[in-house]
């Protein structure tokens, strides 16, 4: 193992908060969903599966009879 002094990471304090930063804000990027379009004008959005199709009334009362009965 090499030693090596935690100071010598980073020259500048105010480099490594402007890393930290941009860090923390790629990390906000990748992970925050985006809202969906009909979200972002004010109306209600429409919930769809994981390939994009719309899910009907039914599957969601089946979901929850399911979900009810474990």
């Amino acid at each position: 193992m090499v030693p090596m002094k935690h100071s010598s990471i980073f020259k500048s304090r105010w480099m490594a908060l402007l890393w930290a930063a941009g860090i923390i804000y790629f990390a906000l990027q990748v992970a925050t969903p985006d809202a969906p379009a009909a979200a972002k004008k004010g109306e209600q959005a429409q919930t769809t599966d994981i390939t994009g199709a719309p899910v009907k009334d039914e599957d969601m009362k089946k979901l929850e009879k399911a979900i009810n009965g474990l």
